[in-house]
Parts: structure tokens; sequence; C-alpha cells
């Protein structure tokens, strides 16, 4: 993630693109935006805002060379010339149009744009944004006319998030450039990340904890609910989580040893982390360092609320592994032909 307390925007310019399929074109500028103090200052807030929670971070991919990826060669251009910016810019925006193949894809302004001063891992460093607004939304603009205020509907950005956008920062590691990225409108993710930028996770501890997070949350959906119910479900993706926190390291074979009791259990894991493998066209490690503040923003996503029919939700608390085994128990009454929850407690809090 990145700190915006001493950023600034040094060059701006807004391009429009249009949508290859349906043939409708391409509009670029020639000049810089010329901002005023107000408008400077909700734009730069709107920009970086997103990138604040980002915590994986991705590398520029290409199947032959890195350097013949395009927006890696764009970015190279313009942090050794800062003068192509508007020029290169338009390029940026040509290869964004080449990728726009179908009616899915939608038309909308490009903005592009160079920071000073973002902060990365403790780093100060500049960047290259590139934004794609394809939703505007209405909003009613007033106006004075023959004494009297009258009122029109106005269709403008809105403030409160971007549609699209991603960071090249001019800071490398071992892998290449440090890109983070944001998708609001995920619909056509991979058209963004695949097509158009060309990148991919970087190999690092976010991106193998937050892999292996994956898995196990899929494991609980596609293999426990089915078989063993929602109670089962939840207790093992709350040990997981707990297993993560207690750990620095996730070694795969202890992970087993202390999720699961049967080898049964342990072998049904290992048969589905082979298909999430598959699926996925990833391979994840064996032992891997854990990135807490991905822990932190996966469990919040994690719900583990049992839906019954009957209207009544029992919501179980994340935090507390065990308790769900020890004071919730399920069973089957013969007389209704229902299954049902016993919950032990001393007092309601």
């Amino acid at each position: 993630m990145i700190t915006r307390k001493n950023a600034s925007i040094s060059k701006f310019i807004i391009h429009k693109v249009g949508n290859k399929f349906n043939d409708t074109k391409n509009a670029f500028s020639e000049k810089l935006v010329d901002f005023d103090e107000v408008s400077y200052d909700l734009m730069l807030p709107f920009l970086l805002r997103p990138f604040g929670s980002v915590v994986q971070s991705y590398r520029f991919n290409h199947h032959a060379n890195i350097s013949l990826n395009e927006i890696n060669s764009y970015c190279t251009q313009i942090f050794n010339d800062e003068d192509a910016f508007i020029d290169v810019s338009k390029h940026i925006v040509t290869h964004l149009y080449e990728q726009s193949t179908s009616a899915q894809i939608k038309t909308g302004d490009v903005l592009i744009v160079m920071f000073e001063g973002i902060e990365f891992n403790e780093i100060t460093t500049n960047a290259i944004g590139i934004f794609k607004i394809e939703n505007k939304v209405n909003f009613f603009q007033t106006y004075l006319e023959n004494n009297s205020y009258d009122v029109l509907v106005q269709k403008g950005i809105s403030s409160k998030k971007v549609d699209k956008g991603c960071l090249i920062l001019n800071q490398t590691d071992t892998e290449g450039n440090i890109i983070l990225s944001v998708d609001n409108n995920s619909y056509d993710a991979q058209y963004w990340l695949n097509q158009f930028l060309n990148i991919k996770y970087a190999d690092d501890a976010n991106n193998h904890t937050q892999q292996y997070i994956a898995l196990c949350k899929d494991f609980s959906t596609e293999i426990l609910k089915p078989t063993y119910g929602a109670q089962e479900q939840n207790i093992f993706l709350a040990k997981t989580i707990d297993f993560f926190k207690e750990n620095e390291v996730v070694n795969l074979e202890r992970f087993k040893e202390e999720l699961f009791e049967e080898d049964k259990h342990k072998n049904l894991f290992d048969d589905y982390k082979k298909t999430f493998e598959d699926e996925q066209n990833i391979v994840l490690r064996n032992q891997f360092d854990v990135a807490e503040s991905v822990v932190n923003k996966e469990k919040k996503k994690i719900k583990t609320d049992i839906k019954l029919d009957t209207n009544i939700q029992i919501k179980l608390d994340i935090d507390a592994p065990d308790a769900s085994a020890e004071y919730l128990e399920r069973g089957y009454d013969n007389e209704k032909k229902m299954h049902f929850y016993k919950v032990f407690f001393n007092v309601e809090t």
C-alpha cells in the first residue's frame, strides 16, 4: 500500500478512448490540464485514495521479453524523458483502444498522470497513473435566467471512486517495476489486467498468502460445506485464519496436521489443491512467509453465518475457532423430520 501525504501531481492529461468493436474513435488532448486550487484538491485524493488499502502488487508480464510489454515500454520512456509525456500518453490510449475488442468494454475518459512524492515501503518515488472513467453520474446544476433560478441535469465524474486505475512506480525489485491496480467494474477485469496492462502478481508473501487463503475458502465452499455442513465449513475457515495469525511461516504439512484429524480429510485437501492449481494456472508453494496485512484484509471478507431455511441465522465468531465445535451441536429430529442446532451458553450478552 502507498502513502500519499507528500504526493503531488506534476503532469495531467485527459484523452477519450473509443471501442474498436463498435468502431467508436479516440479523441486526444494536446495540452496538459492546468488545475485551479479547488479542482486539484479534489483530484489528488480521488485518484490516490483507492491505493491506500491495496496490499498486493503486480509486475509486468510478456511471453517473450518484458521489454516488449507495451505499457512497460511507454512508462520507461516517460520516466526517462518527461518531455515525451503528452505524445506517449496518446500511445497508451491507442494501446487501450486496441484491446477494446468486445461490445462489453465501455468507452470513457482516460486520465494519464505523473505523480511525485509517492511513498511505498518507506521509499519515496514518482509514479505514472493510468485511470479509466467508464461511468458518469447525474447531478443537478442550478443557474440564473431572467431573474429566476432554474435547474438542469448534467453528467459528470463521481468524486467517490475511480472505475479502473493503476500506478506504475518508478521503483523496481528483482521482478521489475512495482505496479498497483484497482478495478471497481470487475466484469471486464481480464481485459484491463491481462490484455491492456499485461501484468501478473508479484512472487512475494502477499501473493502467496492471498492465494492460499483463496484455496482454503474455495475448499470450504466446494468440499466441506456440501459434505459436512456449514458448521464444519466455518470451523475450518476460523482455524485457517487462526493458523495464519499465529504463524509467521506457513508450512503445508504442519497446516494439515493442525487442521485435519483424519488422513482422508488431508487427502481431500491435497486433491483439491491440485485441482485449484490447475484451474488457476498457478503452483502454490508448500512453505512461505505470511503477510499479516493480507490476512487481516481477507479475514474481513469471510462470512461465518449459518443461514437456515427457517429464517434463522447463526453468526459464528471467526476469532474463536473452538467455540463452534464446543458449544454448537448439529442433530436431526425424527419427529419433526428436520435438522437442528443446539447452542450452549451461560448468559446472554
